[in-house]
């Protein structure tokens, strides 16, 4: 399956080697012809089962988690190997999307945090919970699949990044125990961060 919204950009460069080819240009045609399945590869967007607990928005290596006041930010870092498609971690309304203007350097770079970015808050039952898609030096768009106001299931899909970067979730920290740690590589919609714990009031 193909992510959504990635269809005319993975037709260019087969359109490209088709006209190569009619005038000729074989060898230059292959190399568009390379390009084009190499999108096949890159917007691939699997059937996934869902997995336990709060899952990973992103396919990735589980960069960093840090304290911030009651919360809890995970850092997902993707690679051009992975699937760009990211998920819903919980169940909940969109209560807002925001998307903030910024800068394009690399998502590892310790300025990445003022890159370009859309910031989805869901309204759940264990509170408030944020989920940061950030472009990097190569991803100059995000294309989200959902809006304000919708209802998401686990697991479902609410956006790509176009040629990979970061996704930080950000969690309450005293409703979730985490069952991950810095160094994890996990896949979005199935690998579980973190479980539920009850509300402590």
């Amino acid at each position: 399956m193909i992510a959504r919204g990635s269809a005319p950009l993975i037709a260019v460069p087969l359109i490209i080697a088709f006209v190569l080819v009619f005038i000729n240009l074989i060898y230059v045609a292959l190399i568009f012809l390379i390009i084009f399945i190499f999108f096949i590869i890159f917007f691939r967007d699997p059937e996934r089962t869902v997995g336990d607990g709060i899952v990973s928005p992103a396919d990735g290596r589980l960069s960093s988690i840090k304290k911030e006041g009651g919360i809890l930010r995970l850092s997902i870092v993707m690679g051009l190997h992975n699937v760009h498609v990211n998920r819903a971690p919980f169940e909940g309304k969109i209560a807002k999307i925001e998307h903030i203007k910024g800068k394009h350097v690399p998502a590892f770079d310790k300025n990445s945090d003022a890159n370009e970015r859309v910031v989805t808050t869901l309204d759940t039952q264990i509170g408030q919970v944020t989920i940061v898609q950030i472009a990097g030096a190569f991803a100059r768009r995000i294309v989200p699949y959902v809006h304000t106001g919708d209802r998401l299931s686990k697991g479902q899909r609410i956006g790509i990044i176009r040629f990979g970067s970061r996704v930080d979730l950000y969690l309450p920290k005293n409703r979730i125990e985490l069952t991950v740690k810095e160094g994890s590589t996990v896949k979005a919609g199935v690998s579980c961060l973190a479980r539920e714990v009850p509300d402590e009031d």
